[in-house]
């Protein structure tokens, strides 16, 4: 997935407050370090967060973060605009009285401390992972867990401390975080999940998926597949779908014109070159696939892309 652009911090807030999320192009983390709050993304129920609680936000939709949801939401630009403002008069003049309108005064009351993060899913397979998600992910008491407990305080840590190279070991923190959050989601998630994600659970698909992953211009079949697997052909077919969602040959596909995309994205290579090093025979074949995929042809993919991008140049 080649998560990118991590972004860390850490917030403490108390009294009485809301803000309002757009919807987002992220993968976004939070894990409450102490005290409570609340969160609830569009079209969905508030879900209460304690000490030691993450939620993962990957689906994209807006959501609110409060300690009370009922509450008219700041926009969340507008609220850390004046949580900045109110956190440099506190710097100049302790204990003056510098409400800013998000955050009532009166430290200490419902105070909550929480990190949160954002990644970028730049490359086109973000799909695969995106589309196997709910909007919401709420791993209560998550931090029992060693992994996910220990880079959440050395995340914590370095944003306390600030010392030399902190972003860039937060960054990094917050990628290990991200990770260990989603493998606590598929141990905790329980068995009839459908998706590549929920597959890599299975030590026999893990294994298949990896290899096509891995080498996706080799001249895979269900038969040699099944064989690597150590099953029947027909129970490996009906065994990769029900985890996966689609036919062994289907995903394959599908992975190999992803990662078309995202070489069609780079524009210095051509379709002839791409088709052979995805292992198709012809031009037209993998052309053939493409459309059938992707809606339209990889040479118009990457005319629309070209025109995509002009503008950009221009500036």
């Amino acid at each position: 997935m080649r998560p990118s652009s991590p972004l860390a911090r850490l917030a403490t807030d108390h009294g009485d407050w809301c803000v309002q999320f757009p919807a987002h192009g992220y993968i976004k983390c939070y894990a409450v370090l102490s005290g409570e709050c609340w969160i609830a993304v569009e079209g969905g129920e508030p879900v209460a967060l304690t000490v030691g609680d993450c939620v993962l936000l990957p689906g994209g939709r807006g959501f609110r973060l409060g300690s009370d949801l009922t509450l008219p939401a700041t926009e969340v630009e507008t609220y850390w605009r004046r949580k900045e403002a109110r956190n440099a008069l506190d710097t100049v003049s302790p204990g003056a009285d510098v409400s800013s309108g998000v955050v009532p005064p009166g430290a200490g009351s419902n105070e909550v401390t929480f990190i949160g993060s954002a990644f970028t899913l730049p490359g086109p397979q973000a799909a695969l992972l995106l589309g196997t998600l709910p909007p919401l992910i709420h791993l209560k008491s998550a931090t029992g867990q060693e992994a996910l407990r220990w880079s959440l305080e050395r995340m914590e840590q370095e944003l306390r401390e600030e010392r030399p190279g902190a972003r860039l070991m937060a960054e990094h923190l917050a990628q290990l975080f991200l990770i260990q959050a989603l493998r606590v989601y598929l141990d905790r998630a329980g068995p009839g999940q459908v998706g590549w994600l929920f597959a890599l659970s299975d030590p026999a698909l893990s294994g298949i998926i990896g290899a096509l992953h891995a080498d996706p211009a080799h001249l895979w079949t269900v038969q040699g597949l099944a064989k690597r697997a150590g099953v029947s052909r027909s129970t490996f077919a009906a065994r990769f779908k029900a985890a996966v969602g689609m036919a062994p040959m289907e995903y394959l596909t599908k992975w190999r014109m992803l990662l078309a995309t995202e070489r069609l994205n780079g524009g210095e290579e051509t379709v002839a070159s791409i088709a052979l090093s995805l292992g198709y025979e012809s031009e037209a074949a993998f052309s053939t696939a493409f459309k059938r995929v992707m809606g339209v042809s990889p040479r118009r993919y990457g005319r629309q892309l070209h025109l995509m991008a002009a503008p950009a140049a221009a500036d």
